[in-house]
């Protein structure tokens, strides 16, 4: 029945050849082994019996578990918000904000930004119930008790006791959301006591069946929350065009850094486009809990194109997974998952959403094209660690040509066999361009019920890239998910294998119909007769090593230590191991060099660096190469004959 929104509170794990799925929330399938239960009581029972403890109505501890958590537990492994167990009890570590939405690896305040009390209530279940912290994060007894310990408490606050009459808890529930503004934490216990008027019944994934009779007389004492003084947060004037349906719904400010771009000198110059992997209102209420570390500044509905804006643009919202894309994007999330290819992208969500982004594009001087407005999937990994993980949302099948065309920035060009040294865009179409992709357990969030994988032909985005110039040859694969050697597979979620619509390479060589481009520091082939699946493409610079040396290729843009005020801990990034450009090799610069930069949420404080860097596309993703170790060529109609 709520299959779709427990997308929204899995862990992510990657492991060799697995990628996490796409948009907020990756998922995976859990076995039943996954909760190591140190009480053999079933589930349902665990309830029953903390709620009889703790003196807490059962309904009440049922309703805001499965709103927390859909009633899984999923062992040791925390949720994409940093909880634990069926009651969610966070506890998010510096560790988590590395990687995530926020995309921190490398800066020095992760720990003050990891600091709110919101988001460590596992630490004082565990003290109310005089068990370590870690047994609340294995044991799904102990969890559920520390949780209803947790409410127990909350409502001895507000009320003064523990009453048995299921209306009196709404100011508990509300003060468990843990927000800190009166909307968050009303919407929440709105959630959870609508749930106890439905009811709901479900097998979690490691298969324990629990079930919440309806209780459709249950009337909440809603002014309860009232004794909670809680903040009203000013929703202020929504920034949107006057063509779309949009309101204001604050976002967890967890997932947000409050500053003032582009005024202080934070240039806006991205627009990243992603997918919730769940429902619009299931994604706006996650986006909206104060426990989640992540952010998105607009939320788009599928059905009628309406707009929910989360977080002003004048803030970086956590939302890429790479705090340098953070800084400099507004992030876009739709109703859908990326598994299920075009279903859920309609036409009222592409043109709502073309007309946001062509507003914004107006108003932050941003080129409307396919290398400022990207796909999440196109964000590049901030370190070595984070990269095979990074998420593939929206996936193949949001259908960039005709967004493109919608923004009035079609792909320019022509559908002819190019020659080395040119340049082309990726352009196959896409209603014409039927891809075999494999989807596999976990990479549909709304379907937990699959066991195996199973190929399917979808419209699709990209081109497959392979190793040589024949159909039967293996595909490429990235490095950091195959290695330097390993092939690609055809699943849906290995980006590494494919060419997305829009992005531009060097041609590397052309064999009959097929067309080899640099990509990912190798040389790939695409099958491309007479040109179909890509247009030659002029007016773009060209990047190449200066020396002899290879290039190294980094994913984030931080300035020097030394470039750092006193009192400022400068933030630290690496050169990615995996990838660099050869000598030989040449790319496309996606737009003009930049200064490196940081932002310290603390003081407000923008720190410039002296060097800048060129943003290239490199593979799928774009990465980012100093512009003192490269040159720059533009092209021009007659450039691709000087060769390569």
């Amino acid at each position: 029945m709520h299959k779709r929104r427990k997308g929204l509170r899995l862990p992510v794990v990657i492991a060799a050849g697995v990628l996490a799925a796409g948009g907020l929330a990756a998922t995976v399938q859990f076995s039943a082994s996954a909760d190591p239960q140190t009480d053999s009581a079933s589930r349902q029972q665990q309830f029953t019996s903390a709620a009889e403890e703790f003196h807490v109505p059962v309904s009440v501890l049922l309703g805001l578990a499965y709103q927390e958590s859909g009633w899984d537990a999923h062992g040791e492994q925390h949720s994409t918000s940093g909880g634990f167990g069926p009651m969610h009890l966070t506890d998010v570590t510096p560790a988590m904000m590395a990687a995530g939405g926020a995309g921190g690896a490398g800066r020095d305040d992760l720990a003050s930004m990891a600091a709110d009390p919101a988001l460590h209530t596992l630490q004082a279940a565990a003290k109310l119930i005089g068990q370590s912290p870690d047994t609340l994060r294995k044991d799904s007894a102990a969890n559920i008790r520390g949780g209803a310990a947790l409410l127990a408490s909350y409502q001895k606050d507000v009320a003064g006791g523990t009453p048995a009459d299921a209306d009196k808890w709404y100011g508990a529930v509300a003060r468990y959301s843990e927000s800190k503004q009166r909307q968050g934490a009303v919407a929440f216990a709105d959630r959870v006591f609508n749930t106890v008027r439905k009811g709901a019944a479900d097998v979690t994934q490691d298969g324990q069946r629990v079930r919440l009779a309806a209780s459709p007389s249950v009337d909440p004492a809603e002014s309860q929350v009232d004794r909670l003084h809680l903040k009203s947060a000013a929703a202020g004037n929504v920034e949107c065009p006057p063509a779309v349906q949009c309101t204001f719904v604050p976002g967890s400010p967890a997932g947000v850094q409050v500053s003032n771009r582009p005024a202080n000198g934070i240039r806006i110059d991205t627009i990243v486009i992603h997918d919730l992997e769940t429902t619009y209102d299931a994604g706006v209420n996650y986006l909206a809990s104060p426990t989640n570390s992540s952010a998105t500044h607009y939320v788009m509905r599928s059905s009628d194109g309406a707009v929910t804006q989360m977080v002003p643009t004048t803030n970086l919202a956590f939302h890429a997974g790479n705090y340098s894309t953070n800084m400099h994007s507004i992030g876009i999330e739709h109703e859908g998952f990326a598994a299920q290819g075009a279903t859920w992208y309609t036409e009222a969500q592409y043109e709502a959403t073309a007309t946001l982004v062509k507003y914004l594009a107006a108003r932050f001087d941003i080129p409307l094209d396919r290398q400022h407005v990207i796909g999440h999937d196109n964000v590049p990994g901030p370190a070595d660690k984070y990269v095979s993980g990074m998420h593939w949302d929206p996936g193949n099948g949001w259908d960039w040509g005709h967004f493109m065309t919608l923004l009035g920035h079609g792909y320019s060009g022509l559908h002819k066999t190019p020659t080395v040294g040119s340049v082309v865009t990726i352009d196959p179409g896409f209603a014409d361009n039927v891809q075999t992709v494999r989807v596999c357990p976990g990479d549909d969030p709304s379907d937990t019920s699959s066991t195996a994988c199973v190929d399917k032909q979808q419209e699709s985005n990209f081109v497959y890239l392979r190793k040589s110039p024949d159909a039967s040859a293996p595909l490429f694969g990235d490095q950091a998910i195959h290695g330097q050697t390993g092939d690609g597979t055809n699943r849906i979620n290995d980006w590494g294998s494919t060419a997305q619509s829009g992005q531009q390479f060097v041609v590397a060589d052309v064999q009959g119909d097929w067309t080899a481009i640099w990509f990912s520091g190798a040389k790939v082939w695409f099958h491309n007769p007479d040109g179909k699946n890509a247009k030659i493409t002029y007016g773009v610079k060209v990047i190449r090593p200066a020396g002899s040396a290879s290039v190294p290729v980094y994913g984030q843009s931080y300035p020097d230590a030394a470039e750092y005020p006193a009192g400022l801990s400068p933030s630290t990034q690496s050169a990615l191991s995996m990838y660099s450009v050869p000598a030989g090799q040449a790319y496309v610069a996606t737009e003009p060099p930049a200064l490196t930069d940081d932002y310290f949420k603390s003081s407000g404080t923008v720190v410039f660096g002296g060097k800048k860097m060129y943003t290239i596309q490199y593979n799928h993703r774009v990465a980012l190469v100093y512009e003192n170790g490269v040159t720059a060529t533009p092209v021009t109609q007659h450039w691709e004959n000087r060769g390569n």
